[in-house]
């Protein structure tokens, strides 16, 4: 369907873009793919539509997603509600451990970096227990997402023992390398968007400078911490165990279902159990020791789920969005057009590029893993260039295309875990994500100049 296969995802992100209303834009995507395989009949665009936000359903990794997005609603807001948040804070700020801006920056990139068994699992965390620390400095939220997001990610894809090494493992091996872990391992060396936007996030976080849009959002986040009212503290446990008990139970789940093998446990069943217990758990503590009712404590959950339900649904229309890019080609079209006729210096800079244009239109990193990873070792092996660095620049442009898009979950899940609105995220982000994608492209030209 050539340069039609690209129309989609161009309809949705300018929509978004335009209007600021990004389930509109999702939908106008997801129609307008629906549109073209129907060859122009607007009424089975419309069935199709509904059918293909029904099939996400049909996949048990995408409901597991939806479903702990939606809770985590519950564990955020009986956690807000219990004022162990409030009482945790306050301790941190009287230890000193988070009474400036450079500390309290400093909480999120570390859980976000030490963490990198689950990306979903690592946002989370370091979102939902960070988000009391940036009110109290007066750091807005959209500053919480960029760290968040710009750590979890490029730390997954660095130290590569989980479900994103398993991954990217089985595909290097599908291309009939010697040493498929060998070319895996030397690929991190290589991942300069990983890198360079780690050394971004620190720096931001040690030096406390913002600049682009994210100026704008810090004199917000000031008006707004001084309107706020204050929130009773009681017990900081009420935070604390519900948190970690989350983060330890992930990891143990990870175990059991990779039987035996973290790298092999499935992040999102792990996620959901995980996030289900420790709401039990939180229910359980403000039920019994906090002497809350039980009627009171369901409101709560269900409005926390309710607060979370229009990010929960942005979810949805991404996944279905991501599927109809998949029937319609558009990745493998965008690979083909700029693959042909290439001088070989520019191969490692141009594969990158294409990673994150896929990245980018198609909202998936994995899926841009998938499709070029196979088609890019074949084509560095045969050019004589190191597996290796291509392999890295598929990698880098993936999650670079993964952090600048609208329309992908693990923007829309970083939003959701720092509270923020998302199109505010995308925007404050977009200017560290260029930063660290154009040195990127320069590194790649250079290094290509070297084969």
């Amino acid at each position: 369907m050539g340069w039609l296969t690209l129309l989609p995802p161009v309809v949705a992100i300018v929509f978004a873009m335009w209007k600021r209303e990004v389930t509109l834009a999702l939908l106008l995507g997801i129609f307008t793919a629906a549109l073209i395989l129907s060859g122009g009949n607007p009424a089975l665009a419309f069935v199709d539509l509904l059918d293909r936000i029904v099939g996400v359903f049909s996949s048990a990794y995408n409901t597991r997603v939806l479903m702990f997005s939606l809770l985590i609603g519950a564990l955020i807001q009986l956690i807000k509600i219990s004022g162990g948040v409030t009482a945790l804070v306050n301790w941190l700020a009287e230890k000193r451990f988070t009474n400036n801006q450079r500390k309290a920056g400093t909480l999120p990139a570390l859980l976000g970096t030490s963490i990198f068994i689950d990306t979903n699992m690592s946002i989370l965390t370091a979102g939902v227990s960070s988000q009391a620390v940036f009110d109290q400095q007066k750091m807005s939220r959209e500053r919480l997402a960029y760290i968040i997001d710009s750590t979890c990610a490029p730390i997954s894809v660095l130290i590569l023992l989980n479900g994103w090494g398993a991954a990217i493992l089985g595909y290097v091996q599908e291309t009939g390398v010697t040493d498929p872990v060998a070319v895996m391992i030397s690929s991190i060396g290589y991942n300069f968007y990983a890198i360079i936007t780690l050394i971004i996030v620190y720096y931001t976080v040690f030096s406390t400078r913002v600049y682009g849009p994210m100026r704008t959002m810090e004199s917000v986040a000031t008006k707004q911490s001084e309107d706020a009212p204050l929130l009773t503290a009681t017990k900081k446990r009420y935070m604390l165990m519900p948190l970690v008990f989350m983060v330890l139970s992930i990891l143990v789940f990870m175990f059991i279902t990779g039987e035996g093998d973290l790298r092999q446990g499935s992040g999102s069943e792990s996620v959901l159990w995980s996030v289900v217990l420790s709401i039990m758990l939180t229910f359980a503590l403000l039920r019994f020791d906090a002497k809350k009712p039980t009627k009171f404590l369901m409101e709560q959950c269900f409005k926390g789920m309710g607060d979370l339900l229009p990010l929960v649904s942005l979810v949805l229309l991404a996944f279905a969005l991501s599927s109809a890019m998949g029937d319609l080609g558009t990745a493998k079209f965008v690979t083909a057009v700029v693959s042909d006729s290439v001088p070989v210096f520019l191969i490692p800079a141009l594969l990158f590029v294409i990673a994150a244009f896929v990245s980018f239109t198609t909202g998936t990193s994995w899926g841009t893993f998938g499709i070029l990873i196979p088609i890019a070792i074949p084509l560095a092996l045969g050019l004589g260039i190191s597996p290796g660095l291509v392999l890295g620049a598929v990698l880098g442009g993936s999650v670079f295309g993964d952090h600048a898009s609208p329309i992908s979950d693990t923007t829309v899940i970083a939003s959701l875990a720092a509270g923020c609105d998302l199109l505010d995220h995308v925007k404050t982000q977009l200017p560290y994500a260029l930063t660290a994608g154009s040195l990127s492209v320069c590194v790649y030209l250079i290094f290509g100049l070297m084969q």
